[in-house]
């Protein structure tokens, strides 16, 4: 748990009395508060003696009494952090990496080094993510902006007998603000230097005595920091448009229905410079297709952002959802239901040679869409948090549905697919809390689930159809004790197995042997924890520890199949064994009134325990341990990728008063990753340890109702690349390395207005 009293934003809400809470929303005597509410006001700057909030035992607690391996981000940390979407969340949170990729749908989101990279519809992650309590099946819905966030919770470890089968690795929870019973206005712009604008406005407050809304919207625009040198735009930029509204009726004191709906629409452009290239490399080892030819006017070294690409890569997507939220209570129980609904499109178009060379192999491409639907349903019955013997018991049913159409060519990688998938799943859980003894309490969780895939698959080239189903039941179960030594002390302990479902590999290359193998195994994880949770010096001091041991058999991950004309394939697979183990620490302390500090460094140890046959890497010899035919390696023992093995963030806080009613602030947010590949064991997909250091300076109000802040991130202008690519393959298997930049790959500075009434 990382608790940064940052005063550049409010505290998270504090608990009712009586009150309980599910997914952030605050249910006291039959009414919905936001967790977001504290944020929306015009409070005092956090204090030591706030107390910061948890649902991630989908109760109301305070975060420094749960026993679990849990983190509570902030706004104004996602704001310190330079943080603006999804894909950069792993800056706040030193357990989480997230590597971006030419499209969301082949990003990874990995935690304590478990995630899964999948190019297949249909294929879920190992790290599960869910928005105001519905899960999310396809990742790509919520790799945008992070507008109107209440707070953001970080479950480490598998999470699945409370959050089902795509927890086996953790959760990522997003509380967007509910409505409230006073009116709250917000509004922010941004402008930087490097070209990017944004801004939002949030309004949230009553209709009547017994209705509430929130109404919230938000832009942003930025370029990127590429140019394509061939047409003269920039590109790795995006552009996204978000909106939601919520409607709050309070039906009856124990009776409340919400009903929200969102929407949003935007683009990326995608931008992979060549930051390394072998002097004799020709495009597809075609006579006279040399670099100088095929990417005239660039310059191939370590800092280049420049490409030369004859087809503009780009994605475009759009979607829609609802959600109908019921609070029930019933004496001191409460019953909740939630109803939701999603559709979702993703168009993918992408310049597979990277060049803009004339020739014929020099035009190739690839273009495709994602279209997904999903329905859930959940009810969970909750009795009171505070009593000795309590409970969570809940029914979950989802159907989800995606397709795929799927072309590549015209010269190489030639595919031209359409496919489509589907399942349906029913689970029961509950969770039993019993503090048996003084003090002393045991948790017992399971949960019991069935699941039915299906599929198609037309290869249009190959004039081939396949389709199959499949079912599986399975059951997972938490097991825990923790002891509360005093008021500020608690230890605990706990034995906790994840699963994620079976599925299809359905992606290029899928053939009548894929489709008799049937679907790739289940994953599944068994885990250990231990952990302090201590406070000292009147709570002023906040110092949390968690050492975690993890084994997954089945581990669900991507390797390449390599075909005879030196294209390449992705397929899914099950690895064998794998271990990730470490020690997370957390701290906060309030030096004085105003200056706070806050850090959490996370110590990994991730390896492939049993992985006696993984596809070798493009230009990997037989020294480097590729033998065979077709080519392969060993990786048991290796060091997973994406697995740093130390990361960590902080941030220091001074809030001096200026005047009387004037107050200034000053933050510096820093993080740090030593190295990691990006591919197991690759040497050009290594990425050095480096350190982002960012600073803010502003003025406010001394009633919050308005800020300035002027902001540099990344002050030193250290290089880093959030992904590297190794595509030697397309070079007549010559050195040819590309690197997907990120957003703050250079230093940029930037001003940030915000109003709050």
């Amino acid at each position: 748990m990382m608790i940064a009293l940052s005063s550049t934003g409010a505290a998270a809400a504090e608990r009712p009395a009586g009150g309980e809470a599910i997914d952030g929303v605050v249910v006291a005597a039959g009414t919905a508060e936001a967790v977001g509410a504290a944020e929306a006001s015009t409070a005092e700057p956090a204090t030591a003696g706030i107390v910061v909030t948890t649902t991630a035992q989908k109760r109301f607690e305070n975060i420094q009494d749960v026993p679990l391996a849990v983190q509570v981000i902030t706004p104004a940390q996602l704001e310190a952090q330079g943080v603006r979407n999804f894909q950069e969340l792993g800056k706040v949170s030193p357990s989480l990496v997230i590597r971006p990729a030419d499209q969301p749908v082949s990003s990874n989101v990995s935690l304590r080094g478990v995630g899964t990279l999948a190019f297949g519809i249909g294929v879920e992650p190992s790290v599960a993510i869910t928005v105001d309590g519905v899960a999310m099946p396809f990742m790509a819905r919520v790799y945008t902006d992070l507008p109107d966030i209440a707070q953001i919770e970080v479950l480490r470890g598998p999470q699945s007998t409370l959050y089902g089968k795509a927890a086996s690795a953790g959760l990522i929870k997003i509380m967007t603000v509910q409505p409230t019973d006073d009116l709250h206005v917000r509004a922010h712009a941004l402008a930087t230097g490097d070209r990017e604008r944004a801004g939002g406005v949030s309004v949230t407050g009553p209709i009547s005595d017994t209705l509430g809304y929130v109404v919230s919207a938000s832009y942003s625009d930025w370029d990127g920091n590429v140019v394509n040198r061939a047409n003269g735009e920039r590109s790795n930029g995006r552009e996204t448009l978000n909106t939601r509204a919520k409607l709050r009726w309070k039906a009856s004191p124990d009776a409340t229905f919400t009903l929200s709906g969102n929407y949003l629409n935007g683009n990326t452009t995608v931008g992979r410079p060549f930051i390394r290239m072998a002097s004799d490399a020709l495009l597809r080892n075609i006579a006279g297709q040399t670099q100088a030819v095929t990417m005239p006017g660039i310059t191939i070294d370590a800092d280049n952002q420049d490409i030369s690409n004859n087809y503009r890569s780009r994605t475009k997507f759009s979607g829609w959802g609802t959600l109908l939220r019921s609070d029930f209570n019933i004496g001191k129980i409460n019953i909740l239901g939630l109803t939701s609904y999603d559709r979702f499109r993703l168009d993918d178009m992408i310049d597979v040679d990277d060049t803009s060379a004339t020739v014929p192999a020099g035009r190739n491409t690839q273009i495709g869409a994602f279209r997904s639907r999903l329905f859930t349903q959940e009810i969970r019955l909750l009795s009171p948090g505070d009593d000795a013997f309590r409970y969570a018991l809940g029914l979950y049913y989802a159907n989800t549905g995606f397709q795929r159409p799927f072309a590549r060519g015209p010269v190489f990688s030639l595919a031209n697919w359409y496919g489509t998938t589907g399942s349906r799943q029913i689970a029961g859980f509950g969770q039993i809390d019993w503090e048996f003894v003084p003090k002393l309490t045991a948790q017992v969780g399971g949960r019991l689930q069935n699941e039915r895939i299906k599929y198609t698959f037309a290869d249009r080239l190959a004039s081939t159809n396949f389709d199959g189903h499949a079912s599986d039941t399975a059951a997972t179960y938490h097991l825990g004790l923790d002891y509360q030594a005093t008021r500020d002390l608690m230890v605990f302990g706990s034995y906790s197995t994840g699963y994620k479902g079976q599925t299809y590999d359905l992606t290029t290359g899928f053939n009548r042997n894929r489709a008799l193998a049937g679907p790739v195994r289940p994953e599944r994880s068994r885990d250990k924890e231990l952990g302090v949770r201590a406070q000292l010096l009147e709570r002023r001091l906040t110092f949390n520890v968690t050492y975690f041991d993890t084994d997954y058999t089945d581990l669900q991950a991507q390797t390449i199949e390599t075909f005879a004309d030196g294209s390449s394939a992705y397929r899914l697979t099950n690895v064998g064994r794998f271990n990730t183990k470490g020690l997370e620490f957390e701290t906060s302390a309030r030096l004085r009134q105003d200056l706070n500090v806050g850090a959490g460094v996370t110590y990994l140890d991730a390896k492939y325990t049993s992985f006696p046959v993984s596809q070798c890497y493009p230009l990997q010899t037989v020294a480097q341990g590729c033998t065979g035919s077709p080519g392969r390696r060993d990786l048991s023992g290796a060091r997973a990728p994406q697995a740093p093995q130390w990361k960590g963030s902080g941030s220091i806080d001074y809030t001096p008063t200026l005047t009387d009613r004037i107050d200034g602030f000053a933050q510096v947010a820093g993080q740090y990753q030593s190295s990691l590949y990006y591919v197991a064991g690759d040497p050009e997909t290594f990425q050095p340890a480096f350190t982002i250091v960012n600073l803010s300076l502003g003025v406010r109000s001394h009633d919050r109702r308005w800020e300035a802040t002027a902001f540099v991130n990344n002050l030193f202008d250290e290089r880093y690349y959030a992904s590297l690519l190794n595509t030697a393959g397309n070079f007549g298997n010559r050195i040819a390395t590309q690197a997907i930049l990120p957003r703050d790959y250079r230093r940029y500075a930037g001003v940030r207005l915000a109003l709050n009434y």
